[in-house]
């Protein structure tokens, strides 16, 4: 049975912050209303700021989100996380329709074959896509892409791997497919599921990627821009990839940035580039920025919803924020 951490969560103003107690320890949650600390600036190049949190719990298994997929009511979400455990929840609104708070939190260990939990080796669940009665989980270390049924993605060991194509020599122990992702049915990819190497590079310095099943199956790459590493991509409604991107360094601490990939240009044999819609240093409420999802806003434009990887670090946030596409 899957372990509940806490209720819903509703907080009254900027910076305030409040702790349910739980079964498993209370969870805080701290809004973010400002994307940058020193600045009222909310437009950013086609993106505009919504808003966000930032939430932690005395359970030490809320950490370390690497992906994140909402369902279609735009509230219920499924996360996988590093350490090998599934997150589900759904995400609370205030008055302004902006992310206050989180409920229904719930943690389950991802099976492996035979239906046993996995060691961190093991079960490094980096990627995560939903569709048509599927969660289909990408692991690095033991680099692979498997099928679990859903609903029932809790309880089961997957029912399958998929081919990834890429070739398993090439993609490194600790940077291999951190995205994977289902294409929009409506798109030239027909909902084939695209993956997406962190760092695992060709011989021209550019990304491993491929689309794994439907009409365009086969591999292509991503432009690297370093030091941007690839964690996470969605879709937009017309086909559009937005690819999220994180650079890190002793020196600059994290940075944050995302691209976007036209539709028609990803097929089998491109090389492919995209707009930068933003770029994010320490300056803003940013941390490891590891998964995105698109989700339809009430206003009907596509918005952005990001989350950050703390490593089950004391010194780095789980954070969640908000962006509205404009155009």
């Amino acid at each position: 049975m899957a372990a509940v951490i806490a209720g819903w969560f509703a907080f009254g103003g900027a910076g305030s912050s409040s702790a349910v107690a739980s079964q498993t320890g209370p969870v805080t949650v701290r809004l973010i209303e400002r994307f940058k600390s020193k600045s009222e600036e909310n437009r950013f190049g086609l993106l505009e700021f919504v808003g966000g949190i930032e939430f932690s719990s005395s359970d030490s298994r809320l950490q370390s989100l690497s992906s994140i997929r909402f369902r279609p009511d735009g509230r219920h979400f499924v996360s996988v996380l590093d350490t090998g455990n599934w997150l589900t929840g759904a995400i609370e609104r205030d008055g302004r329709g902006r992310i206050s708070g989180l409920s229904d939190l719930s943690i389950e260990p991802i099976l492996l074959r035979g239906g046993r939990p996995g060691s961190k080796t093991e079960a490094d669940a980096e990627g995560l896509a939903l569709r048509q009665g599927q969660a289909i989980v990408s692991f690095e270390q033991q680099h692979r892409v498997d099928v679990y049924p859903d609903p029932g993605f809790e309880t089961s060991p997957p029912v399958r791997s998929l081919d990834f194509l890429i070739p398993r020599k090439e993609l490194r122990r600790n940077a291999g497919m951190e995205t994977v992702v289902a294409s929009p049915q409506s798109s030239p990819l027909k909902g084939g599921i695209v993956v997406v190497g962190e760092r695992s590079l060709d011989e021209n310095g550019n990304l491993y990627a491929a689309i794994l099943d439907g009409p365009l199956k086969g591999r292509f790459t991503v432009v690297r821009h370093d030091p941007f590493d690839a964690t996470d991509g969605a879709f937009l409604p017309n086909g559009d990839l937005i690819l999220l991107e994180r650079r890190f360094s002793m020196l600059g601490g994290v940075g944050m940035r995302m691209r976007r990939i036209k539709a028609a240009d990803i097929h089998p044999g491109a090389v492919v580039d995209g707009e930068m819609l933003i770029e994010a240093d320490m300056g803003a409420e940013i941390d490891n920025m590891e998964g995105i999802d698109v989700v339809t806003g009430t206003d009907g434009a596509p918005h952005l919803i990001l989350v950050s990887d703390d490593n089950g670090n004391f010194f780095q946030r789980n954070v969640m924020l908000e962006f509205r596409l404009l155009q």
